[in-house]
């Protein structure tokens, strides 16, 4: 049982629960008070010292009921009645066996371990009519597993189906396509091949109640498979779907954000949520901040002057953190849409540390849309902007005339302009003075370009002169390096 309780725990992690060593013991301690035998008890009392949040106590919930399924391996009612109305129908119909030679079938209870009212040995070995040789009903099986299907002991089933799973490191399963390998290896483990070869050998017979036997053994065998299939996918989702999932993140994580479809869009959402809380935690700053560290010793002499210059009161240096101002401005044509909809979607999730972002979209016509994305989701917000601005081919030196009329006058030493796009102008006239004039007044100037290096300056693209007005200029395709940029702009905020 201890290395149930260790393993439940290495799902929760799995599954995003934080659980420290000290945690694991106070669930060992729990579990030693309330026992394993109420099942709502020992569930409260493990949520009680493992869940400590909303989101983790219905996390714990999902993955105990997944961990703890005691009826995983039960049998429905109608099937059970078939297998004893079979049995009868063998026992009443054929004559019984001589004397002595019925000890072949004593196994199907005795290998269960907890059928000891078993029908007698000698209804278990009969002779066939047909053939007038000794033949066996379909409680005789003689291989341990079909000793074992026979009996019809589901606890003795599911625990041998766990035994064979953990023998075989099922917990370590990493993708959806073991699970086949897995239910070989654990059907193999519990004795397939005795039972096979006994099931052919009684297809292949003469005598009508081995080839019953063969039949019901097969039944009983195709039931055991879907058992054992079914706990090796819950143990795939349990152990493996979250790791599975983080190395999804991950590949997202680099991969172009051009070429992620749609229906990522809910991983890269939690993946965008999780880097903005790391980066809000790493980044989150009071107004003013006291840097104990260093002495202001001028100050810390005139406070103590009226203690006769003994130090009692210390006086430290402290600055004014001033958050930042971000302007966004953002190219949302057919080929830069998505990635400003990642790069808005991350900005608007920093509101901690990030709380001044006003957005603005173009293609042509600039207009600002920050009250869209404070006032809607994401999807409507985004939804609503490429319908106002989003039609058209991209005209960066109109857009940047728009900019000096609606905004340029707040920009100011505080404030950051994120511009996103691929300054493909489509011939149009660039507007550098413009950009130069946003450069002079800003704190930074940071471009954005979701193409590679090697694309720029080629075609269209008027990178190059806008580069020259520009405080720092990245690439930006992925979100790994839109992460780079705005944890970069957190870092030199003073």
């Amino acid at each position: 049982m201890q290395r149930a309780l260790t393993d439940f725990v290495r799902a929760l992690r799995a599954a995003d629960v934080r659980v420290s060593p000290a945690e694991t013991l106070d669930a060992f301690r729990a579990v030693e008070l309330i026992g394993w035998r109420e099942r709502s008890q020992l569930k409260h009392a493990l949520a009680a010292v493992l869940a400590k949040s909303a989101d983790e106590a219905d996390a714990f919930d999902a993955c105990f009921e997944q961990f703890f399924r005691f009826d995983a391996f039960g049998e429905s009612a109608p099937e059970a009645s078939h297998d004893k109305s079979l049995e009868q129908a063998s026992t009443a119909n054929e004559p019984s066996a001589a004397p002595g030679e019925g000890q072949g079938g004593g196994g199907a209870g005795g290998s269960g371990g907890n059928t000891p009212d078993a029908p007698d040995t000698a209804a278990d070995e009969e002779s066939s009519a047909e053939a007038g040789a000794p033949g066996r009903s379909v409680a005789g099986a003689r291989s341990p597993l079909g000793r074992q299907l026979m009996a019809n002991d589901r606890n003795a089933l599911a625990m041998a189906i766990s035994q064979a799973a953990r023998a075989h490191g099922l917990e370590d399963i990493k993708v959806f396509t073991q699970q086949g390998l897995y239910t070989r290896r654990i059907l193999d483990s519990m004795g397939r091949g005795p039972l096979m070869d006994e099931i052919l050998a009684g297809e292949a017979a003469a005598g009508e109640s081995e080839r019953a036997l063969a039949a019901e053994l097969r039944r009983r065998y195709e039931r055991l498979r879907i058992r054992v299939r079914d706990h090796v996918e819950d143990q795939f989702l349990l152990h493996a779907d979250a790791q599975g999932e983080r190395l999804r993140e991950q590949l997202l994580y680099r991969a172009r954000l051009a070429a992620i479809s749609r229906r990522d869009d809910a991983l890269m959402r939690r993946a965008i949520e999780r880097m903005a809380r790391q980066l809000t935690a790493a980044h989150s700053r009071k107004r003013r901040v006291k840097q104990r560290g260093k002495l202001d010793v001028p100050r810390t002499l005139r406070r103590n002057m009226r203690y006769d210059g003994t130090l009692i009161e210390l006086a430290w240096r402290s600055r004014q953190v001033e958050r930042p101002r971000v302007f966004a401005i953002c190219d949302v044509s057919g080929s830069v849409a998505l990635y400003a909809r990642f790069m808005l979607m991350f900005l608007y999730s920093l509101g901690d540390v990030l709380p001044k972002v006003r957005a603005f979209a173009f293609c042509s016509d600039l207009g600002e849309v920050t009250d869209l994305f404070q006032q809607h989701d994401l999807d409507e917000a985004m939804a609503r902007t490429l319908a106002e601005h989003g039609q058209g081919s991209s005209d960066y030196g109109h857009a940047l005339a728009d900019f000096e009329r609606l905004a340029l006058a707040d920009v100011d030493r505080r404030s950051t302009v994120l511009i996103l796009g691929d300054a493909r102008n489509n011939e149009g006239e660039a507007r550098t003075d413009l950009l130069r004039k946003i450069y002079d007044r800003a704190r930074r100037v940071i471009w954005l370009n979701p193409e590679p290096r090697v694309a720029w300056d080629t075609g269209d693209s008027v990178m190059g002169r806008y580069r020259a007005h520009c405080h720092q200029v990245n690439e930006c395709g992925s979100l790994a390096q839109l992460e780079r940029v705005v944890s970069d702009l957190l870092r030199h905020v003073h």
